[in-house]
């Protein structure tokens, strides 16, 4: 049974969410600040988030990225923002995906089983490991380091490691990776891709400005050259 902590200041809304959740079998926290749920979230481990960026004490993206200081599990946004910059500024700050207000029950809950399939380990319990001359990588393990120092990938970013990974020197099209992780309606989120790149790059390339492993073919796609 996979545990979800939902930080949410709308009681109505709160209320809601956690009864519908219940009754898909998911074990739910419910948090109505920012400070209650980072308590909750550094009491007891969670399998995923779903924040509200309007908080009455923290904002969403503070609280974002305090978890993210030691959870890698995935974070969904709820807000009624829905400004591309507010999007991205999520994304920047650690979430896995984004929900606008108002939004369908069912479409979220299809958010929270993608999310939580991409957080599973690989299956199989072999190790596979990946030697690059700036970090290691074990797709296995979900672990990865540079300079011998352990690096923390966020589930998607997991997500889109394994995607060119597991594809070495092949381009794979944006559209594709988009499609893997996020699902065929974003396809166009070309922005999603931008953003969780240069994260990327920023934890595992030496040179983020100008990478050697994570490369952007303009247009046309991303590869990974080992």
């Amino acid at each position: 049974m996979s545990r979800l902590l939902v930080v949410e200041d709308d009681s109505t809304l709160r209320r809601a969410l956690g009864i519908t959740l219940r009754a898909r079998r998911y074990e739910v926290e419910l948090a109505q600040d920012g400070a209650t749920a980072l308590k909750l979230a550094a009491a007891s481990p969670f399998d995923l988030v779903i924040v509200d960026l309007g908080l009455p004490d923290l904002d969403g993206l503070e609280v974002i990225q305090a978890l993210r200081g030691w959870l890698a599990v995935p974070v969904i946004v709820l807000s009624a923002r829905d400004a591309q910059r507010q999007k991205v500024e999520a994304l920047d700050a650690g979430a896995d995906d984004y929900v606008t207000k108002p939004f369908g029950m069912d479409e979220l809950l299809a958010r929270i089983r993608a999310a939580l399939r991409r957080a599973e380990p690989v299956p199989g319990g072999a190790t596979s490991v990946v030697e690059t001359p700036a970090f290691t990588i074990d797709l296995a393990a979900k672990r990865a380091w540079r300079e011998s120092a352990e690096v923390r990938l966020t589930p998607t970013e997991w997500h889109l490691v394994e995607a060119l990974v597991k594809r070495p020197g092949i381009l794979v099209p944006g559209s594709q990776l988009l499609a893997e992780v996020w699902g065929p309606r974003y396809e166009k989120e070309t922005n999603y891709l931008r953003v969780y790149f240069a994260q990327i790059r920023r934890k595992l390339e030496p040179d983020p400005g100008h990478p050697r492993h994570f490369v952007t073919e303009p247009g046309l796609g991303y590869r990974f050259q080992p």
